[in-house]
């Protein structure tokens, strides 16, 4: 008889997969069992041991299912803020944000109650969205760990949560600069006027300060370029002040030969008017 490694190997396959299926259907049909019981101490020693499993989605539904049984005893706050970590370990951080701060503020001496303050500040951290979007999670997160911080001043999460910090204001930072110059890239001078210097004044040391000043320049000219007769001699004289700020802080700029044409092109622009 020829042996035929294929059909072996496909024959234990097909055994395994369906082993593997058994007991799955027989897990499933343990936890429905659980679920359905009256028996709440069996129940809630279940829950701890799926907590340990790390089987977030089962241990969630069981300490919700015994949730009122517990309420105003000494394991309220167990079950409640093992309901918060079945929700961000499940990546629903917005909700898990909203059950960390209910928590923090119903059980202010729990022994979670640290963790709590924490995760409260952390979920909304994982929650701040691309630079592009609105960044009112990101604002969240740095309200939250400033008051972290003032509250545990000692914390062992302090260089982490200097990190993070750092991080959420890189976006707001990048945040304001996208804003800045969409009106630029609109042909909105007026306006990208404004945003690029209420950017430049909010984040005086951001990297995007070279780019933001010649864009300012370029948004000067722009606008003086498209002014009435009344208003350009007063606008071409702002794009050359503007040249001399950039020219003076960045004098070796990668901008510096479109600069100054720039500023020639508004000097002689300006003569007219002088002669």
């Amino acid at each position: 008889m020829r042996y035929n490694i294929s059909n072996y190997i496909k024959n234990w396959s097909l055994i395994i997969t369906a082993i593997a299926l058994a007991m799955a259907l027989d897990s499933c049909s343990s936890f429905d069992k659980i679920m359905k019981s009256k028996d709440y101490e069996y129940k809630y020693q279940m829950a701890l041991k799926y907590y340990e499993a790390r089987d977030h989605a089962r241990y969630l539904s069981l300490f919700e299912s015994i949730q009122h049984v517990y309420r105003s005893t000494m394991r309220a706050d167990t079950v409640d803020f093992y309901i918060c970590e079945g929700n961000y370990y499940q990546g629903d951080y917005l909700l898990a944000a909203h059950y960390y701060d209910r928590f923090r503020k119903t059980y202010t001496r729990s022994s979670f109650t640290d963790k709590a303050e924490y995760m409260y500040a952390y979920c909304y951290y994982k929650s701040s969205p691309r630079a592009e979007l609105d960044q009112s999670n990101t604002m969240a997160a740095l309200t939250a760990f400033a008051e972290y911080l003032s509250k545990y001043p000692q914390t062992p999460h302090k260089a982490e949560i200097r990190k993070y910090v750092q991080e959420l204001n890189d976006k707001l930072m990048e945040k304001s600069y996208l804003s800045s110059k969409l009106y630029y890239n609109m042909g909105n001078y007026k306006s990208a006027l404004v945003a690029l210097r209420n950017s430049i004044n909010k984040y005086p040391n951001s990297k995007y300060r070279e780019e933001q000043m010649y864009l300012l320049l370029r948004s000067a000219h722009q606008l003086a370029e498209h002014s009435v007769r009344s208003k350009k001699r007063e606008r071409l004289q702002n794009t050359i002040d503007e040249y001399y700020n950039f020219a003076s802080e960045y004098p070796n700029s990668k901008y510096s030969n479109s600069a100054k044409n720039i500023y020639e092109s508004a000097s002689k622009a300006l003569s007219k008017y002088n002669d």
